[in-house]
């Protein structure tokens, strides 16, 4: 079976499986936003399970970015180093783990970032209630073309701890509409400097980012997560989907990239990223992963036929720690349900 079985990898090196647990946010980190023994416990029943690659729930690179109750955060040495106990967990059943970086941007309000006004590409704030606090989103303040290098200073320093605490890598959360992403959506942006209008300057940003922490941490270590076409309250795609592909993409690998996670959230696959896989194959031949939806037969179709190299799943390793192995040896798998979002087992 072409999921379970060990994988070879150009840039990951030897894997014991194809298999990736999605990052999902769960909530549970401590007061100082450290990672905690049972977070340690969480994370390692999914490599011993056989997950080759493990990615953390979102963790935020700077106070400004936080828009949710009790995660984690990456911005200093106590922070960093309580993930060391996660990263030698799963590192002693042979699995590797990325930490994602994490900016909520616009998606955040005041009760998150300790008063300080979100950020974004826009002054306009996010339609909906934050299910946080049931509350409207804040309206955003306008990041200034000269303080971008600040925040990308952010990522590229909570890169750079999330290494020395002995993670394998990081993953750019740029998907979701979260900050980056506020940057590359048109119907986002509205800015008219060098970082919006044009599909160059929407992505200029996210090159920024991305070149600054391979510049830093080294190409291998580094994933991007994107959401081209996502579920937001229904189907939504980047209004000028395939022209903002055919310039990211071959950009992204010209600065080095070499990891792309096309991720759908809640959504179908075959109606969401596997339709961007399907668009970005043809000019990208390094490493794609994605799924969340996929049953197994569909997922090793998606594999056999060269469209994904590691398939992600995320609610179904909430169900199923051993889900690889239950995939593995045929056994039923067990359905996900929102009351296990209460603890981390």
């Amino acid at each position: 079976m072409l999921l379970t079985d060990r994988f070879l990898s150009r840039e990951l090196g030897s894997l014991k499986s194809r298999i990736v647990m999605s990052a999902m946010t769960r909530g549970f980190a401590d007061s100082n936003k450290c990672a905690t023994f049972e977070m340690a416990e969480y994370y390692r029943r999914r490599a011993e399970g056989g997950v080759a690659l493990l990615l953390t729930e979102g963790i935020i690179v700077d106070p400004a970015g936080d828009g949710y109750r009790n995660v984690p955060h990456l911005t200093n040495d106590l922070q960093a180093q309580s993930w060391t106990q996660v990263v030698d967990k799963v590192h002693a059943v042979d699995s590797k783990i990325f930490a994602q970086l994490w900016h909520c941007g616009r998606i955040s309000h005041g009760d998150f970032t300790g008063g300080i006004q979100p950020v974004s590409s826009t002054a306009r704030a996010a339609d909906g209630i934050n299910r946080q606090n049931n509350l409207p989103y804040a309206v955003p303040r306008f990041l200034e073309s000269n303080e971008i290098p600040t925040v990308i200073q952010s990522f590229i320093r909570a890169a750079a701890l999330a290494v020395g605490a002995g993670f394998d890598g990081v993953q750019l959360h740029c998907g979701h509409g979260y900050l980056i992403d506020q940057f590359l959506d048109s119907n986002i942006n509205d800015r008219t400097d060098a970082y919006g209008g044009s599909i160059e300057n929407r992505c200029r940003f996210l090159t920024e980012l991305v070149k600054g922490v391979i510049d830093r941490i080294g190409s291998n270590r580094v994933i991007v997560r994107l959401s081209p076409i996502r579920d937001m309250s229904g189907l939504y795609q980047w209004p000028d989907l395939m022209a903002m592909l055919e310039y990211m993409v071959p950009r992204l690998e010209s600065i080095g990239l070499r990891m792309l996670d096309v991720s759908c959230a809640r959504a179908d696959y075959f109606q969401t990223s596997g339709l961007v896989v399907r668009k970005i194959r043809p000019m990208w031949k390094h490493l794609i992963m994605g799924g969340a939806s996929l049953v197994t037969e569909e997922a090793e179709t998606e594999v056999a036929d060269g469209l994904l190299d590691m398939v992600t799943w995320g609610r179904l390793l909430i169900a199923n720690p051993d889900l690889p192995l239950r995939i593995e040896s045929g056994l039923p798998i067990s359905q996900f349900s929102p009351d296990l979002l209460g603890t981390l087992f």
